[in-house]
Formats: C-alpha cells, sequence, structure tokens
C-alpha cells in the first residue's frame, strides 16, 4: 500500500474514534462545545498515527493502540489551547480557525483544556483494546511524564516563556524543544508499543525512543523554518511569531540552509533507529521523510 494511503487509513480510524470520545450534551454544554471544537478541528494527527503504527509495526494491527491514540490527541489539543492562550503565545488562529479562546473566552478554554488532558488519562487506564493487564499503568506514565514539569511540555513550555527576549545557547534551545515537542512525539511512539499484544524487547523500546526524538528535533527545526518561509494562510497560524516574541531558534542561531541539513541528518538519524528493531518500519521511515519535506 502507498504511503498515503496508508496514512489516510491511519487517520480515518483516529477521526472516527476521536468523535465518540466526548460527550455531547449536559448542564457544561459549552465546556463540551469548546472541548470538541478544539479537538474535532483536524489537523494531520502526527501523534495518534504514530501510535497507531508503532503498534502495527509490532503485531501488525492498529486497533489495539486506538484508544492510546486518542488520549495522545487529547493531550496534544489541551497543550495547543493552552499555548494559544494570550498569557502565553496569544495566538488567534490554530488550524486555520480562530483559537478556542478567541471562540470561548479564556475561562472556557482553559478548563477545555484541563477538561482534555483528564480526559487523555482516563481513555488510556480505562482502555479494554489491550491484552496485557500492565500497559494500561505503563500508558498513563508514559504520558504523564510527557505532559509534566521533569522533563515533559509543562517544563518545555516554561522554558520557551522565560527565554523571550533572551539569547540562548544551543543547549539551551534544544532543552526546549525535547521537552516541549520531543516529549510527547516520544510518547506517541511508546504508546504504541505499550498497546502491542506482546511484550516488546528493550532494543525496541530504545529504538521508539530513539526515533521520536530524532523526528522532534527535525520537526521543530522545520517549524523553526516554516514560521519563516510559510503564510499564515499555508500553516493555519500565525507566521513570524517567533521574531515578534523574540525567540531564540534554531533558524536564528544556523540561517536556512544549516537548518535544512540537520534536518535531513536528524530525519535520517530517525530512521536508522528503527530499521533494524523492528520487521515492519517502512510506514515509519517514510512518515520520517515526509515530515521533513512539509510545507504546512
Amino acid at each position: 500500500m502507498e504511503f498515503m494511503q496508508e496514512y489516510q487509513q491511519a487517520l480515518q480510524l483516529v477521526e472516527g474514534a476521536l468523535v465518540d470520545c466526548l460527550p455531547v450534551q449536559g448542564p457544561q454544554g459549552e465546556l463540551l462545545e469548546a472541548m470538541r471544537y478544539s479537538l474535532l478541528a483536524g489537523g494531520k494527527r502526527i501523534r495518534p498515527v504514530l501510535t497507531l503504527k508503532f503498534c502495527q509495526a509490532l503485531c501488525g494491527q492498529m486497533e489495539p493502540a486506538l484508544d492510546y491514540a486518542c488520549g495522545v490527541e487529547m493531550l496534544h489539543t489541551y497543550s495547543l489551547i493552552h499555548d494559544d492562550l494570550p498569557c502565553m503565545d496569544d495566538d488567534d488562529l490554530r488550524r486555520g480557525k480562530p483559537t478556542c479562546h478567541k471562540v470561548y473566552g479564556e475561562c472556557t478554554a482553559v478548563l477545555a483544556g484541563d477538561a482534555l488532558q483528564a480526559e487523555a488519562f482516563t481513555c488510556l487506564a480505562t482502555s479494554r483494546r489491550t491484552v496485557r493487564p500492565e500497559s494500561n499503568g505503563q500508558a498513563c506514565a508514559i504520558l504523564g511524564q510527557a505532559a509534566g514539569a521533569r522533563t515533559g511540555i509543562c517544563a518545555g513550555q516554561y522554558l520557551d516563556m522565560s527565554g523571550e527576549g533572551k539569547h540562548l545557547t544551543l543547549e539551551e534551545v534544544s532543552r526546549i524543544h525535547h521537552w516541549k515537542t520531543a516529549a510527547l512525539l516520544k510518547a506517541a511512539c511508546l504508546l504504541g508499543v505499550a498497546a502491542a499484544p506482546q511484550a516488546a524487547t528493550q532494543a525496541q523500546w530504545s529504538a521508539a525512543e530513539r526515533y521520536a526524538e530524532q523526528l522532534g528535533m527535525a520537526f521543530q527545526i522545520r517549524d523553526d523554518m516554516l514560521d519563516e518561509e510559510s503564510t499564515t494562510e499555508a500553516l493555519g497560524k500565525p507566521v513570524g511569531s517567533d521574531a515578534s516574541n523574540q525567540k531564540t531558534t534554531f533558524l536564528t542561531m544556523y540561517g536556512l540552509a544549516r537548518c535544512r541539513e540537520l534536518v535531513d541528518a536528524h530525519t535520517q538519524a530517525a530512521k536508522e533507529a528503527v530499521i533494524q528493531a523492528f520487521p515492519n518500519s517502512q510506514f515509519l521511515c517514510q512518515m520520517a521523510d515526509w515530515l521533513a519535506g512539509r510545507s504546512h
């Protein structure tokens, strides 16, 4: 099957499951509406697709990882809602639509993000798709680490905000994006490994982690490039925000030519990590190449 056919198959599986993840009605109706507004706004669904495809690379099936895939997308959506708030990046557009706080107000947007994070862990903890009794607890630990204040999204976002207007070192910029970007990509990949019916080898766990870390760095560097090269219409969110917020990025440190080289190098390292460890790694390698060349 061609890469895009496989990708669309996984994407449709995720989209269908996400529709059923949240209640539609209740006395807290506007809160539920705000959650669904952001969760079902579209996007490439990179993280849940990676969860499904890592599971498939191990066991030949995507379905055992479907609840985990929904959970990681809920957590990702929570992070985007909060990232867009006036007290953070103060963005008006996300995926080509007004951001959650622009439609529903800041209070409801904050609560929508909080509730989506809670729903993410509920989705993992209550999954009945996996057959190994330890999988759900393992999955919650993986996602919790990616979300938290040690080496996860909250830690990375804090360092990103506190670094505005400062000249950061390469080590500082790399740390921000290992925590803010690569951590959740790593969780997505590891969740797919955790969901598989058979236990993965230590080499496979390590390969998934290495793949995600390298993919995450390539992804962030490409993001920095697109903030300079692309348009608001193409990206579905404002461009030039890094410069206006006086952020040190890989682009400001290296320039476009060197950034292209780094994207290629990290992408190649990601592919090399999984080729030997997984019997069916073709899609994962093609996914890395596709993300490296994306225009939005």
